[in-house]
């Protein structure tokens, strides 16, 4: 085993009891303490005990040991022989006897080394304090005893296990009679446990690995199983409570990503996870490993092949960059402002252990490469080392030597009280009161005053070390991702800023940082990523919808297949990471397209993304290149929809930021809907021609009706599709291989058309498409002949037909078959009416949607009484019986319908003063709730950064103004539509 000797060189030979230099002032249970004494006196080891006690001030410092901690009460007096013991032997000798036991015979059975080591380590835990207390053994002797003791409890351990093992038959040990040497088994102590500077009560951390080609065990042993089986039953033996309490609490949680790894697991796999996936802090945390049992030429030869990894030889950027970004995860304060003791954290609080700590390794971390004086595990030692190397002043060394010896000394009287693993100091006067005697101060306000100093003095060389780089956490606090542990002030500051289940971030943050992601297992990108988290973090919380977006930018990351790019894009564009939080905090259906294709952020970066929007030939020359480059078919479909999902996202990110208004989004998307679709609909052609020729004087047009058709598209909208056909009077079969009749040919068409537009494939789908408003809906067929349809609306077609070619727009066709369709259309509009007819099926087709979808609710803006649907169905109306004698107020989009109504004088300027702000209102906060929601708005139940930018959408500041406003135009608009149209009567039914 590697020990590392004791920090003094010969031990003074006498006794405890005869060393004792210091006694601290007695606590307020001194007449427990003496009651108990007495007690232990009149026992059968009694004497034995008088005579130790009478040596020096033996007797005075056990009174005030016992009368501040119950727990060393308890271990003083329950076995007098036990404390005369100690008294009476030099703490140096009685540990080395303890440990030497421990190695020494092998325990029969675990129930036997159970009990060995926990007596073992309650004689030497009441030796450590009571030379700790009494002054006879500075912090790093009082360290190194505890390590020791640790070393040999979890020898003792490995050795019982692996001899029961050997006789078993599963292993073939080299050497029975030690049983460690050989075996294949890894122990590696870590932190304070492999740094020889254990504290009072501390757990102890150890990473259990196996090296495969040693362990002495058939070939076809299943080794992984076994050992995993042995370091479960080596935890039992060490920390299970049984009637003699414990021996040390243990920590695995160190190794290799421990959420998905398994507590032992092999030496190749160790070295393969740090040589791809190693984390910055991984680094900082290997210094101080140490074999402390089991195989320890074996755990040597591990850490000899981990050393590059841990020591990068060149002092470059990069390794500098790498400390950065551990460093900067704890919020160093600057300053000399107010420490509050009460409560303080000595370990991980301002100004304390950690601080110093973490300082050495930093340093060892850039250096250590180079010089390999600074590779050693001693914090102490290593402030020597950069002093002499002169990377530290020898004032500044100083100082943390004196302050880490004071901590140290505070944080074993802490853990001394009641044996817990704690580093806070008591929140109460007589708590502090209490520390403070032990510390050998007269009173808790005196002890205070030198530990407030000795913290200042920690943080203000501290923060002097890193005053060059900023704090990644900011102004927030404490984000520290580290180990596996959650790190109490990060799941404060994660609260503060709005979090509301903080463990669950960061135990994803962990899961980043141990390369779980595609787009996070690069060194470059966790260094990256760990910069830019705490404003990531704010970011999102920012969006005042913290938790459901950060889920989502969990899943986003998920499906990154790779990093670097964009944490690099998003470390140099804080607007952008901001943009990115708002994304994933109120558009679901953006994060869901950022997710499958993050580079679509990249057009976000270009200089003129929040300028002008692209012209439909510039959008349509973007498409063909992109189409162009397909190898079949099927190819193309995936590209168009790659294509529609990147444009898609880029004009929502526009709404979002607010460079558009909801008119311009509603033309935006039907432009680019309008160049998809042409595409598309010539692709298909096109694969149809290929297998079944051509018709003879084939022509055809895709005729869009409601929102396409009247270019108020939002993010969510569904496609009204028609589609026509004229061919050749005598024409017949299509001329290709495989020939179909014209009827049936366009039905092929169409079907195909609609698989391309709205199957979902690899890259999703496009949109949904409805093709019920062609003739007869669906009972007629799938594409209809131009002539066949100009004689249904002549003569068959209903009013809300009629209504529904209002918005009708040819968005592709060939052969000039588009502008014969338009014309029809027009002529079916501007035919003279019954106005009253018309008042009666309007109003009753109203009735009718209000009996089958009706709703009260006012963010039910499209369906509820004096809606969306009133508004059009108005504007629908005045077509039908005005565009007579008023042609110029046919128009597909709604609001320029009443425009020119009013114009024309068919829409009273009082009703237009209601209509057209309606319809203008309704669509802004439409095209924003379509990007922030899926289903129904419920204010109360929204996330407030949400509300904000319905609220931006209605110009109001609240929700509650937008939704009174809403109610008041609702309540106005069924007004107009019954003084315009008529009476709604509820259908029957």
């Amino acid at each position: 085993m590697t020990e590392e000797k004791g920090p003094r060189g010969e031990p003074d030979g006498r006794p405890l009891a005869a060393r004792i230099a210091v006694v601290p002032k007695p606590g307020p249970d001194l007449a427990l303490a003496e009651s108990d004494l007495a007690d232990a006196l009149a026992g059968e080891d009694g004497k034995a005990l008088a005579e130790a006690l009478s040596i020096g001030s033996a007797r005075d410092l056990v009174l005030a040991a016992a009368s501040d901690s119950p727990y060393l009460r308890e271990l003083a007096f329950r076995h007098p022989a036990r404390l005369a013991a100690v008294l009476t032997t030099p703490p140096e000798r009685l540990i080395a006897d303890l440990a030497a036991g421990l190695r020494g015979e092998i325990a029969e059975s675990e129930g036997a080394v159970m009990q060995r080591v926990r007596r073992a380590k309650q004689q030497a835990a009441l030796a450590i304090a009571l030379a700790d207390l009494g002054g006879i053994w500075t912090v790093a002797e009082v360290t190194h005893a505890l390590t020791v003791i640790a070393d040999a409890c979890v020898s003792a351990g490995i050795r019982t296990l692996l001899a029961e093992a050997h006789a078993q038959g599963k292993l073939a040990l080299p050497d029975p009679t030690d049983p460690e040497k050989g075996s294949g088994w890894i122990i590696l102590a870590m932190g304070k446990h492999g740094a020889f500077e254990l504290n009072y009560s501390s757990d102890i951390d150890l990473i259990v690995l196996f090296e495969r080609d040693l362990v002495p065990a058939p070939a076809d042993a299943d080794l992984s199983t076994f050992f995993v089986r042995l370091t479960r039953r080596l935890v039992k033996i060490l920390q299970e409570r049984t009637a003699d309490g414990y021996a040390f609490r243990t920590d695995l949680r160190l190794r290799p990503d421990p959420g998905a790894t398994a507590i032992a697991m092999s030496v190749l796999a160790a070295l393969q996870y740090y040589e791809s996936m190693g984390q910055n802090w991984e680094r900082a945390a290997m210094i101080k490993a140490r074999p402390c049992a089991g195989d320890i030429a074996a755990g040597e030869g591990f850490l000899k092949e981990l050393r590059p990894f841990i020591w990068r030889k060149y002092l470059d950027y990069a390794a500098i960059r790498d400390v950065h970004s551990i460093k900067r995860q704890i919020h160093a304060h600057k300053g000399h402002g107010k420490v509050a003791i009460a409560g303080h954290n000595v370990k991980l609080g301002r100004g304390g252990i950690r601080e110093i700590e973490f300082f050495v390794q930093t340093q060892q971390l850039i250096a250590g490469g180079r010089e390999p004086a600074l590779r050693g595990r001693a914090t102490i030692a290593m402030l020597d080392e950069l002093v002499r190397l002169g990377w530290l002043d020898a004032r500044v060394r100083d100082d943390l030597v004196e302050a880490y010896a004071f901590l140290r000394k505070v944080e074993h009287r802490i853990q001394m009280v009641a044996d817990e693993q704690t580093h806070t100091l008591p929140d109460t006067p007589a708590g502090l009161d209490r520390i403070g005697r032990m510390m050998g101060f007269n009173d808790g306000q005196a002890f205070g005053t030198a530990l407030e100093r000795t913290l200042l003095t920690v943080s203000q060389h501290y923060a002097d070390l890193f005053e060059e780089d900023g704090s990644l956490a900011g102004s927030v606090g404490n984000l520290v991702f580290t180990g596996d542990d959650d790190d109490p002030e990060t799941l404060a500051t994660l609260t503060a800023l709005g979090y509301a289940r903080p463990s669950e971030v960061t135990r994803a943050v962990r899961a980043w940082h141990f390369g779980r992601y595609p787009a996070t297992r690069s060194t470059k990108a966790r260094e990256i990523l760990t910069e830019i988290t705490p404003k990531l973090l704010s970011a999102l919380a920012e969006t005042e919808a913290a938790d459901t977006a950060f889920i989502a930018f969990d899943a986003f990351l998920a499906r990154l297949p790779a990093g670097v790019q964009l944490f690099s894009l998003l470390s140099q564009n804080p607007a952008l990471l901001d943009l990115l939080a708002t994304i994933m905090g109120t558009a679901p259906r953006l994060a869901d397209i950022v997710a499958r294709r993050p580079h679509v952020m990249d057009a976000v970066l270009e200089p003129a993304f929040f300028g002008t929007l692209p012209t439909e030939e510039e959008i349509a020359g973007r498409l063909g290149r992109y189409l162009g480059e397909s190898r079949a078919y099927e190819e193309a479909l995936d590209r168009a929809r790659i294509f529609g999902q990147e444009q898609m996202f880029l004009i929502g990110v526009r709404v979002l930021s607010g460079t558009i208004s909801a008119r311009q989004a509603g033309e935006a998307y039907a432009r680019l809907a309008d160049v998809l679709l042409s595409a598309l609909l010539a692709a298909t052609l096109g694969e149809l021609e290929r297998a079944h020729g051509k018709v003879a004087g084939g022509r055809v047009a895709l005729v869009a009706m409601g929102k396409l058709g009247g270019r108020e598209m939002t993010a969510a909208s569904d496609l009204d599709l028609i589609l026509l056909y004229e061919h050749d009077e005598e024409a017949g079969p299509s001329d290709g291989p495989r020939p179909l009749a014209p009827t049936q040919y366009y039905a092929r068409l169409t079907q195909r058309f609609v698989t391309a537009v709205s199957a979902p494939t690899a890259e999703g789908k496009l949109y949904e498409v409805d093709f019920r408003l062609r003739p007869s809906g669906n009972a007629g067929p799938l594409a209809t002949r131009l002539s066949a349809f100009a004689r249904y609306q002549r003569e068959e077609a209903w009013t809300w037909e009629h209504m529904a070619l209002t918005r009708a727009r040819v968005v592709a066709d060939t052969g000039g078959i588009g502008a014969e369709a338009a014309a029809v259309v027009a002529e079916t509009l501007t035919r003279r009416r019954d106005d009253a007819a018309i008042r009666r099926d309007v109003a009753d087709m109203r009735a009718r949607i209000e009996a089958e979808k009706g709703s009260d609710d006012p963010w039910d803006m499209k369906v509820v009484p004096g809606g969306l649907i009133d508004v059009e169905f108005v504007a629908q109306y005045l077509q039908l019986v005005h565009a007579a004698d008023h042609p110029k107020i046919v128009s597909t989009n709604t609001e320029a319908v009443l425009v020119l109504a009013e114009k024309a004088g068919v829409l009273t300027e009082a009703d237009g003063d209601v209509l057209i702000p309606a319809i203008r209102l309704y669509n802004d906060v439409t095209q924003v709730l379509r990007l922030a929601i899926t289903g129904r708005f419920k204010p109360a139940e929204a996330p407030r950064g949400v509300l904000a930018l319905v609220n931006q959408a209605g110009a109001v500041p609240t929700v509650e103004m937008l939704e009174a406003q809403l109610r008041e135009t609702e309540t106005a608009v069924r007004a107009c539509f019954e003084r315009i149209v008529g009476k709604v009567e509820r259908a029957p039914g």
